[in-house]
Order: structure tokens, then C-alpha cells, then sequence
């Protein structure tokens, strides 16, 4: 199984519920941040950094995990400026249509980008941090639902070999001389999408029945027991103090 790469030091090997905390508070100072606040996005990015420097999380590491979610976020946001009403920016013209620029909209689409960039960096932070184990077992004493916490798991563990599924698949739909009419080329990827889904069905009745028979109860066991130290609390107050002080004193 491909696991995900973990950096720990004594700063970062805080309980993880006291993490999982601390980078949700940041999610959340960070949307309710006015746009125009160019000097907190600094600061959020400055206090990502100086986390990423203290757990030795390699920063081009981060940066270009965090640049794989920027398509997605440009594909929902990347027309907001054209359609959003109000000061007129630029305009371009594509025969007789015509795309007019609105500087409302670029400070949106600025909102959006910078916002959700952040985010995921914090996400990726606390993931590189963290064992999955560990933030599963967070998670569940933060009182997630715990059918929430089984499909992450799931999900994680699984992810995988549903990839090789897909990939031996597509082995031998290529072995066949897969080409033709783009009607038959979709109806053949449908037949694909539609085996997967009975072969991911079926392996998951015959993991359960197995995960069952071995006495599971839907609870996630761990060797390690997690205790909140003063250090954790330390940790977590240091954080929401340098949110609030972005709040009141830069953004104000």
C-alpha cells in the first residue's frame, strides 16, 4: 500500500484532536477573512510555513500537493469575473460575442482561489503530520459520525486496489485493439465503469462478511491510546491566539 509521507518532531506530535482543532480554526479564520485583506493571507501563509519549517515537511513537498486541487478550483471560479456585475475591467471580443471583465468579480475570483489554496495547504499540513490511524482515531473521539470515519477509512485503504482494478482493466481492453467509433469506445468504457462497480460491490460484501467473522464492531482499535498533555493545549492556544490577533488587529 502506498502510504503517505510523515514528518514528525516534537512540536507536531501534538494529540491529534488538538490538531485536527487547530487547522479547521485556521479553515474557518480564513473564510470569514475579508478579500481584500492582503496582509492576512500573508500571515496565514507565513503561519503554514513556519508549521511546515518546525515539522520538517519539505515546502516544495507541500507546494505541489497543493497545486494539484488549483485546476479543479479554476474550473468552478475561472468565469466569475465575466459574469459577475460591476465596474467594468476589460473586455474581449469573439466575433460577435463579447466577455466583459468586472472588477467585483476578480476580487471573487481572487477570494475563491487564495481561500481555497490555503485550505488545502492546511489539510495537507495535517495530513503529513498526522498517521491516518491517528486522525481517524481523532476524528472519532471528536464525535464525527462514525460512518463518516468508515468510508475516510475505507476509502484509504481500498483506494489502491480499486486502481489496479482500473488499470488491469484497461490492460485488457487495450490487448483487444480498443479503438473504432467513438460511439463503440463509449459504450465499451460504460461496460468498464459498470464491471467495476459490480467487482467493488462484490469485494466489499466479501470484506465485511471477513471483517465481521473476525469480530469487528464498526470501532476503530489503535495500539496507541491518545492523552491530552499541557503541551497540547499550549499548542492549540498559540494557534487560536495568532488567528485572533489576524482578526482583530490586521484585518480591522
Amino acid at each position: 500500500m502506498i502510504d503517505i509521507a510523515i514528518y514528525r518532531v516534537s512540536f507536531m506530535n501534538s494529540d491529534p484532536r488538538i490538531k485536527i482543532i487547530s487547522f479547521f480554526s485556521f479553515i474557518l479564520f480564513v473564510v470569514l477573512t475579508p478579500p481584500t485583506s492582503w496582509s492576512s493571507f500573508g500571515l496565514y501563509f507565513a503561519l503554514i510555513l513556519f508549521i511546515a519549517i518546525l515539522s520538517k515537511v519539505p515546502l516544495s513537498f507541500t507546494l505541489k500537493r497543493s497545486l494539484v486541487i488549483v485546476p479543479f478550483v479554476l474550473m468552478i471560479a475561472i468565469f466569475i469575473p465575466f459574469f459577475k456585475p460591476g465596474e467594468v475591467a476589460g473586455g474581449y471580443s469573439f466575433g460577435s460575442f463579447r466577455l466583459t471583465l468586472t472588477y467585483s468579480g476578480l476580487i471573487i475570483f481572487w477570494n475563491v482561489l487564495i481561500k481555497s489554496w490555503l485550505s488545502v495547504l492546511s489539510m495537507i499540513m495535517l495530513s503529513s503530520t498526522t498517521k491516518f490511524p491517528d486522525l481517524l482515531k481523532g476524528l472519532e473521539k471528536l464525535k464525527i459520525p462514525k460512518v463518516m470515519i468508515l468510508i475516510l477509512s475505507f476509502m484509504y485503504r481500498y483506494i489502491f486496489v480499486l486502481v489496479d482494478e482500473v488499470m488491469r482493466m484497461k490492460r485488457a481492453r487495450d490487448s483487444r485493439n480498443f479503438g473504432g467509433h467513438k460511439t463503440w469506445q463509449i459504450k465499451t468504457i460504460g461496460n468498464m465503469i459498470g464491471t467495476l462497480f459490480m467487482r467493488t460491490y462484490e469485494r466489499a460484501e466479501r470484506v465485511y462478511v471477513a471483517m465481521v467473522s473476525r469480530g469487528f464492531s464498526g470501532e476503530i482499535k489503535t495500539l496507541d491510546n491518545l492523552h491530552l498533555t499541557v503541551r497540547d493545549f499550549c499548542f492549540l492556544s498559540l494557534i487560536i491566539l495568532y488567528l485572533i490577533f489576524i482578526r482583530l488587529w490586521v484585518v480591522s
